[in-house]
């Protein structure tokens, strides 16, 4: 399976990319809605809101009474009864301006309910969900806005009906599959057992985004593009959302959980004499839209955006590479969220069709000592920096932790979801998919730490020691990067690749820097990570979205800038197409 960052290469700015670039949690939302022990509230929770108590009520009407007998019916026609059934509704509210060339394009709001009805027939051990058929449990609906009881009820009881049948379908070709298959690697239940989760908090306040003082903000970040005619096109988007998640099964849980999260997203592209497309992006993200930076630091950004396009533009096209390097934090942060972190996720340990690159590999030495990794969903900041892959609660209703994933070195365990694998039976709170989704095993919060720590002076002057050492003429600094993905499915090599925005030529001989074009990082993910000599103390975090199986997530990832002894680039595809013919209006006043 190929994954990949929201941030992906974005040649020309559509609709679909503006679409693809808004807040994360909205659109994971509208894109699905087009498309029993009763739990003791604790003391200081609050009381129950109208949606979660008709969630509840319906969610019990249906456990108890699917698969029974209806009155007048024939045995014939009774049916399979579910052996869990759980509702999750997200209820999010948003707001979203956008300008390009220093005018508005929209300026909109909106609300949206959907609800995600999961059923599961037959038993823990083999369900509908077994396979390639996980993705039956979920069927989603759009909602009622409105606290309207008998409507939300009867939207629910149409969903689950919907659902069940689907589920009964699916696990009909299980139990067929299962006759007929040869035996598995991995022989673990489809579902653990897990106990109910109890939470009722606050529902998410009303969202308020003072449109009329953010349309002329927005507006002025990206005019100032104007100044730099090089600059095709551009886009200036701000995006806000406040959600609440409702969530409750039939093993008692019962889940409210609210989310804020703001971001403006400033992409820019040129596009070089050769026919090369150039591309900056850079995001910033609080909880709320007070907490953005000041519209002096953004504006500074996004000016050096502009003149680093501009120069990118002339900058030689590199050539293909094999020697030491140093990322930056945030070009790190990248590289271990997809050479590490994907292969992390449980669900990559079992499956015919996954590579299992660390399924092995458990109380093993599988990166250099100093360094350790962990995943925490419960951290929202990280010095002054929000971290958009926080969350309270996952998609399954299961608390989120702190996990310990590598320890000086050595793997220790995986981000596990309610499916469990050979080593790991139960859930660590990492259940995460897009509405419409079935919830796998995922990143949040991806913090990696070192012990082996120098200054960037220091760490420069290793590198140019290193390139002496190779007899290489320079190193290279990877200063921006925008993107990648990693290949983890058995039937392709184990490789990734990431995309650098801005790469610079480094040395020996003292020349200054040089800054070059075209570069791609490409090799596979276990020889990558063992050449780790050192690291910055200093650490950076890249924010975004990670899509995979089960959809689009906000994740985030923390590292300090790091040293790696050699690391194997290549060029990417140059272009065919020219630069503009026709001059940008205005370009020679």
């Amino acid at each position: 399976m190929v994954l990949r960052e929201s941030s992906q290469p974005m040649p020309d700015i559509s609709s679909a990319v503006m679409w693809r670039l808004t807040s994360q949690r909205y659109f994971r939302i509208v894109l699905a809605a087009l498309a029993l022990a009763l739990p003791v509230v604790a003391s200081g929770q609050q009381a129950k809101p109208l949606l979660l108590d008709a969630m509840t009520t319906e969610l019990h009407r249906a456990f108890t009474s699917l698969g029974k007998q209806a009155p007048g019916k024939q045995e014939t026609d009774k049916q399979l009864p579910p052996y869990f059934l759980s509702y999750s509704v997200s209820d999010a509210s948003f707001v979203a301006i956008r300008a390009q060339f220093g005018a508005l394009v929209d300026s909109s709001t909106n609300r949206v309910r959907v609800a995600d009805i999961q059923v599961r027939l037959g038993e823990p051990k083999l369900d509908n969900t077994h396979g390639t058929h996980r993705g039956s449990a979920v069927n989603s609906m759009q909602l009622p806005l409105s606290d309207d009881r008998e409507a939300l009820e009867r939207s629910l009881w149409l969903a689950t009906n919907i659902g069940y049948g689907t589920a009964l379908d699916n696990y009909l070709r299980v139990k067929t599959e299962a006759e007929v298959r040869a035996k598995e690697e991995d022989s673990s239940p489809d579902f653990s057992q897990e106990a109910p989760q109890t939470a009722i908090g606050k529902a998410a306040p009303p969202l308020v985004v003072e449109r009329a003082a953010w349309e002329p903000r927005v507006r002025g970040l990206s005019k100032i593009f104007r100044d730099y005619p090089d600059v095709y096109q551009n886009v200036v988007m701000l995006s806000a959302q406040n959600e609440t998640d409702y969530y409750a099964s039939s093993e008692g849980s019962q889940v409210v959980s609210p989310h804020r999260q703001a971001r403006l997203v400033v992409f820019a592209v040129t596009r070089a004499e050769d026919g090369m497309d150039l591309f900056r992006a850079q995001t910033f993200e609080a909880e709320t839209v007070d907490g953005l930076p000041a519209q002096a630091e953004m504006e500074a950004a996004i000016r050096e955006m502009g003149k680093s396009l501009e120069a990118l533009r002339k900058a030689p096209m590199t050539e293909p590479f094999n020697g030491p390097v140093i990322l930056s934090g945030r070009a790190a942060a990248v590289f271990f969220h997809e050479v590490l972190g994907h292969r992390l996720e449980g669900q990559r340990q079992r499956g015919d069709e996954e590579g299992q690159t660390f399924t092995k590999e458990l109380g093993k030495s599988v990166l250099p000592s100093f360094l350790s990794v962990a995943d925490d969903p419960t951290m929202t900041t990280f010095g002054k920096t929000w971290l958009s892959g926080s969350y309270d609660y996952d998609d399954e209703g299961q608390k989120a932790r702190h996990v310990d994933l590598i320890q000086d070195g050595v793997l220790k365990t995986f981000l596990m979801s309610r499916l469990p694998i050979a080593s790991f039976a139960a859930s660590n709170g990492h259940g995460r998919g897009q509405t419409g989704r079935m919830p796998t095993g995922r990143q949040g919060n991806l913090i990696v730490t070192s012990t082996k720590t120098v200054s960037d002076a220091e760490l420069r002057k290793k590198l140019i020691e290193e390139a002496k050492k190779q007899g290489k003429a320079f190193g290279l600094y990877f200063e921006d990067i925008s993107s990648g993905f990693a290949v983890t499915t058995r039937s392709s090599p184990q490789a990734f690749q990431v995309i650098p925005l801005v790469v610079w030529r480094v040395y020996v001989d003292g020349r200054p820097d040089e800054l070059v074009r075209g570069v791609s990082i490409v090799g596979t993910p276990l020889a990558a990570m063992k050449r780790i000599l050192a690291t910055s103390d200093k650490s950076e975090v890249f924010n975004g979205e990670c899509g995979a199986e089960s959809g689009t997530v906000p994740v985030s990832a923390v590292a300090p800038a790091m040293l790696l002894s050699e690391m194997e680039t290549q060029r990417q595809p140059q272009g065919t197409a020219r630069p503009p013919i026709l001059p940008i209006p205005g370009a020679g006043k």
